[in-house]
């Protein structure tokens, strides 16, 4: 892909996904062709969730070996249980479960809004906590400014991109957020009059973590994701997204889309809530990797995570790219800000870890920047994670989100997987 192109340079789950369009072969890698494995799919250990149907209705734990899927249910019968195991990687790589078909036939199965064999993929986490870092990267810090000062009016984004890079300048990179360095800055930009909460986050020592979402409600590989219904300035954000146990243990990694909504979020931070978390906001997938001998915390912060978005009724295309090794939080202090002494998760907790991409390409009208179109299609990519693709509808359009925690549980408790061991 190119360089990115960025700010500063009813009752069962298999209901929240909608059909999907077609993509016109335009020359480049489409999302649909796209692998949504990892390249190196015979060393990476996967984890994640699928829908059985028949008599063994419901949600089930699955882990990818030799390309197969295997139900581990009954060995953790949620995602959250089986990151609590001390043999997390034992069980993963070789308890005993039901070959439910070819994962390839389940990823591509997705992109159609099918199952295949009677299995369909959801989003492979359930009951942790969604919680998302923002203005984790300096490159895109100046953007949430931007949104700040435009009160969520696009137009007014291209002249205050402007201003402020003739203030203040775009690199940003090498501040340390909480150093000396990032206090002296903050002086002299509250001196101009040029402080914003989103600096506050961006380079002071406290790092921005918000909800996200509720557990349950994230969308998988192949669902629509939602835009509210008011909104008409908003754009996918790409991610690394962190699996994290109860005992702050980083257990391993996916890609996600923080869905966002510029124009509610600019109009006042305090609609952060409803700017983030939405019917459908949400999505996390294909699968979980975890962290073994193959893949660890270093080989993410060196990860480049790509994105492309297509237009479907204009031809629109736009690509991407996040550097993870240009983060100004660590990975480790973003979960120790987090989870700890101050704030526990006794269920875990995925954490978005935040991006550099925020697109300013015109799409509707000269100096107008980027919004989604229904129907656009967005790929997430990055090699060892794979490729996690969906389409964009508004949030009161696709279906409503109905099984959560308590359907959940019923549905395990029916299936006899609740016994105590």
């Amino acid at each position: 892909m190119s360089g990115p192109v960025c700010a500063i340079d009813p009752h069962h789950e298999p209901d929240t996904a909608a059909p999907r369009g077609g993509i016109i072969n335009r020359g480049i890698m489409t999302t649909l062709q796209a692998n949504p494995l990892p390249d190196d799919l015979d060393r990476a250990l996967l984890v994640g969730r699928v829908w059985r149907t028949g008599a063994n209705e419901g949600p089930a734990v699955v882990a990818v070996r030799g390309g197969r899927v295997v139900d581990i249910t009954r060995h953790a019968p949620t995602v959250a249980d089986l990151f609590e195991r001390r043999d997390l990687l034992t069980i993963a790589g070789s308890a005993a479960g039901d070959d439910l078909g070819s994962v390839r036939e389940l990823a591509d199965a997705a992109l159609r809004g099918e199952a295949a064999n009677g299995v369909r993929l959801l989003a492979p986490c359930d009951l942790q906590a969604i919680k998302a870092a923002g203005v984790t990267f300096a490159v895109s810090l100046l953007e949430r400014v931007i949104e700040e000062q435009a009160k969520g009016d696009p137009s007014r984004a291209e002249a205050l991109r402007a201003q402020l890079q003739a203030t203040i300048g775009t690199d940003l990179s090498d501040i340390v957020p909480g150093s000396e360095a990032s206090q002296r800055l903050k002086t002299e930009l509250s001196a101009r009059g040029l402080w914003s909460q989103y600096m506050e986050v961006g380079i002071g020592p406290d790092a921005e973590v918000f909800t996200k979402s509720q557990p349950m409600s994230s969308v998988g590989h192949g669902d629509a994701i939602g835009l509210h219904p008011t909104s008409h300035w908003n754009n996918p954000e790409p991610e690394i997204v962190l699996a994290v146990n109860s005992r702050a243990e980083i257990v391993g990694a996916t890609l996600g889309n923080d869905v966002n909504l510029r124009d509610i979020e600019g109009r006042s931070a305090l609609l952060l809530g409803k700017a983030k978390d939405n019917n459908g906001s949400c999505a996390i997938g294909p699968f979980i990797r975890l962290f073994d001998a193959t893949y660890t915390l270093d080989t993410l912060r060196e990860c480049e995570v790509n994105m492309l978005i297509e237009g479907v009724d204009d031809g629109f295309i736009l690509e991407g790219s996040s550097r993870m090794r240009e983060i100004s939080r660590d990975p480790l202090d973003l979960v120790a800000q987090t989870c700890g002494p101050h704030h526990q998760y006794p269920d875990g907790f995925m954490l978005f870890l935040g991006t550099m991409f925020s697109p300013i390409k015109d799409r509707d009208a000269e100096g107008g920047g980027f919004t989604h179109h229904l129907g656009d299609k967005v790929g997430i990519s990055t090699p060892s994670l794979g490729t996690l693709v969906n389409t964009v509808q508004r949030s009161d359009a696709i279906t409503p989100w109905t099984f959560g925690v308590r359907a959940l549980y019923a549905n395990l408790a029916q299936r006899g997987l609740l016994v105590q061991k």
